[in-house]
């Protein structure tokens, strides 16, 4: 008797052949991946996102506008994911965190959307930019004077990975322990392996327990009170699941700007001059690394509401479509004129996504980076790279891209650091 083979077989949905997503993520040149599945199969490509799971990955930029704008066609909503409804997406998937449903703004569309958005957005709407900044600045030097005296340190575990969890934490009403517990917790989810859904249900029971503790206290201006004193809100879950995105997705993403903007300063000799020498101002830099590196190199995830056409490829009912925002830079469509990327101010790169579903809260999340960014060129201006550029690598994630460590080294900076504003 010839047996089924389980979920997450590739026999099941025949993924056998098809490239593996992490393996353009993880690769030394991710960009170079791209080009070439573009140069071979156009602008939408079938992938692997683990055995026996595919997607479309969207590498067009016309593509991308589409299956972000068009919500007749694509939507949020991961119960419509055929693999998922047909059991090829195993209950223990890595890919679930990231691409299963929630009942938040991210897999909402339409007026449920517009809906769970308003709350977020009146949120957003509280925070003091220069309070944040300040507090931010004060932040980055205290980071910075743990390691000062050594002369040497991890720019990506005793910084990058810290400063954006702290700020939130901060912003969100967590204790500083708790903004650590976050980190932990997020960083497993993100990676979409083994231990994505640990940390899954870790990030859950923070958010929880913070709402919960909120709701019995007195009443706070803050984006946590907005969220929980919210008349739109209906339940703790949708409380809860607004959180979400804003400290999810946030902690994630600007740890992936910081890094990636410090690592061009460290191993790009033009992009270091012109920002040291001051030609390149901070907020330029900050623009140039989300077109050479965006903080999601590739999001999750639209599902095809009907069967369509899409940059060459019959798109069936139901597929799972991951936007290739890392690949988008790349599309002739991009490259019609002067370099985008060398192009100060240029804002046109698709870094917070399109749509009703780009960014809310992309104008704190840039205080938080310029500050973070703003601080290093100041507190340690000899900085350099202590291995070779071609050493670095990569943290496992479909989604993400960020170093697994910048090992740098600088002359010794005695405490106490104060910063000059940045």
């Amino acid at each position: 008797m010839t047996q089924s083979p389980p979920p997450g077989c590739p026999a099941h949905s025949g993924t056998a052949g098809l490239p593996p997503l992490i393996s353009a993520t993880g690769a030394p040149d991710h960009r170079v991946v791209f080009r070439r599945l573009r140069d071979e199969q156009g602008p939408v490509v079938k992938v692997e996102l683990e055995p026996g799971v595919a997607a479309w990955l969207v590498m067009g930029y016309r593509e991308l506008l589409t299956v972000t704008r068009d919500e007749r066609l694509f939507g949020h909503d991961a119960r419509n994911w055929r693999d998922l409804n047909d059991g090829l997406v195993s209950p223990d998937s890595g890919l679930l965190p990231m691409m299963g449903w929630r009942p938040n703004l991210f897999q909402a569309d339409g007026e449920e959307h517009r809906r769970l958005r308003r709350p977020v957005d009146e949120g957003i709407a509280t925070i003091d930019q220069r309070a944040i900044r300040r507090e931010v600045e004060a932040l980055c030097a205290d980071l910075i004077g743990d390691f000062a005296e050594r002369g040497s340190a991890d720019l990506i575990s005793e910084y990058a990975a810290i400063i954006p969890t702290l700020a939130l934490a901060s912003l969100f009403g967590l204790d500083r322990e708790g903004g650590q517990e976050l980190r932990r917790a997020l960083a497993a989810l993100f990676g979409s392996q083994s231990d994505s859904q640990a940390g899954d249900r870790r990030f859950d029971e923070i958010l929880i327990d913070l709402v919960l503790s909120r709701a019995g206290g007195p009443k706070v201006n803050d984006v946590t009170g907005v969220i929980v004193a919210h008349p739109e809100l209906h339940s703790l879950e949708e409380r809860v699941q607004s959180l979400v995105p804003l400290i999810g997705a946030g902690n994630e993403t600007m740890t992936s700007w910081i890094a990636h903007t410090l690592r061009l300063l460290l191993t790009d000799p033009r992009f270091s001059a012109q920002l040291r020498g001051g030609s390149l101002g901070v907020d330029d830099a900050l623009d140039e690394a989300l077109w050479r590196e965006p903080p999601m190199n590739v999001m999750p995830a639209r599902y095809a509401l009907q069967d369509t056409e899409l940059g060459g490829q019959q798109i069936r009912k139901g597929d799972a479509m991951v936007l290739g925002l890392g690949a988008v830079v790349d599309d002739p469509m991009m490259r019609t004129g002067n370099d985008p990327v060398a192009e100060p101010g240029n804002q046109a790169h698709l870094a917070f996504a399109a749509g009703p579903h780009s960014c809310p809260a992309r104008v704190p999340a840039r205080v938080i980076v310029r500050t973070a960014v703003g601080t290093v060129l100041n507190l340690l201006p000899d900085l350099h790279l202590s291995v070779p550029a071609e050493e670095l690598t990569w943290l496992p994630s479909p989604w993400t891209r960020v170093p697994t460590a910048l090992p740098v080294e600088f002359s010794t900076v005695a405490r106490p650091l104060t910063t000059s504003g940045v």
